[in-house]
C-alpha cells in the first residue's frame, strides 16, 4: 500500500504554511521527514491524516484521493500518532488502545475478546502492558507516546503516519518505539527531529524549510554537512560508525547561526 502527497499547499489564516510538497511512501517503506521548527512538517502530517483540508493538491491512498473515501475507510489503512496534546475525560489505558479498534467496528458493537487480545499484544509490544488498568491521565509524557502508538498498532494498518513519535521518551524507550516501528512492515512517513535516529531508521528522507520541500533522497545521500549547515544553520560532522557502519551526525558546540 502507498500514500502520498501531490503538491499539497495548506493555507491557515490567510498564511500559506505548506507551499506545493510532494511526497511518496511506497509499499513497506519507512520514510522522514526533516526540517527545523516551523518548517510545516506537522501542517503537512495534518493534511495527510485529514484533520486540515489541503487548499491545493491532493493526498491519495493506492491512488485513490482520500476525499473520496469515508473518514473510516481511511482510518481502517493509516494509523496516526500525533503530538499529544491534552484531554478532557480520562479513559484507562486499556480503553485508550481499544479505541484504535474502532474503524473495524460499527458504532454500537461491542468490543470483542478478539479486540482484547490486539489491544494486549499491542500494548505488550510498546512494553505497557502492566499499566493497562491504570487512568491515561495519570501517565507522563513519555507513556502517553507509547500508548498513543499502541492504538495505532491496535488498528491493524498497513500505513503509519507519525509525528514526533520519540518525542518526550528517554533513549531506551527512542530505540525501542523506532525498533517496534520498523519491525511492522508497513509502510511509515515520520516526521522526526533526530537525524541520527533518521539515519538509523529511515529509508528515504524529505527535508522542508519555510513549507517547501528543499531536499530529498535515500537518507544517506541526503543527511550531509552541508545540508545540515544550510537547512539547520549549524556546523557538524557526518562520519560513519566502525561498529554499526551507519552514518551518525556530530554536532560543533557554538556553532549555531553559522549556517549559509
Amino acid at each position: 500500500m502507498e500514500i502520498e502527497s501531490k503538491g499539497v499547499s495548506v493555507t491557515l489564516s490567510g498564511r500559506e504554511i505548506v507551499h506545493r510538497v510532494s511526497v511518496q511512501v511506497k509499499d513497506r517503506q519507512f520514510v522522514g521527514l526533516l526540517g527545523p521548527n516551523g518548517s510545516g512538517k506537522t501542517t503537512l502530517l495534518k493534511s495527510i491524516y485529514r484533520v486540515l483540508k489541503p487548499s491545493e493538491g491532493a493526498v491519495c491512498i493506492d491512488g485513490e484521493d482520500i476525499r473520496r473515501m469515508s473518514y473510516r475507510e481511511s482510518a481502517k489503512r493509516t494509523g496516526v500518532v500525533s503530538q499529544f496534546t491534552s484531554m478532557s475525560f480520562d479513559f484507562s489505558v486499556e480503553e485508550m488502545v481499544l479505541m484504535g479498534r474502532a474503524p473495524h467496528k460499527t458504532a454500537l458493537s461491542r468490543d470483542t475478546e478478539e479486540d482484547y487480545r490486539i489491544a494486549e499484544e499491542a500494548l505488550r509490544r510498546v512494553d505497557m502492558l502492566d499499566f493497562r488498568d491504570r487512568s491515561f491521565l495519570t501517565l507522563s509524557g513519555g507513556e502517553k507516546q507509547r500508548i498513543l502508538l499502541a492504538r495505532a498498532l491496535a488498528q491493524q494498518v498497513e500505513i503509519l503516519v507519525l509525528d514526533e513519535p520519540t518525542n518526550h521518551l528517554d533513549i531506551k524507550y527512542q530505540i525501542q518505539i523506532m525498533d517496534v516501528v520498523k519491525s511492522l512492515g508497513v509502510g511509515v512517513l515520520a516526521a522526526l527531529h533526530d537525524l541520527n535516529l533518521t539515519l538509523m531508521y529511515c529509508d528515504y528522507v524529505y527535508v522542508l524549510k519555510n513549507g517547501s520541500v528543499v531536499a530529498e533522497g535515500p537518507t544517506e545521500d541526503v543527511i550531509t554537512e552541508a545540508l545540515i549547515r544550510r537547512v539547520y544553520e549549524v556546523d557538524c560532522s557526518v562520519q560513519r560508525h566502525p561498529k554499526t557502519g551507519k552514518l551518525h551526525v556530530v554536532f560543533f558546540p557554538g556553532s549555531v547561526g553559522k549556517g549559509e
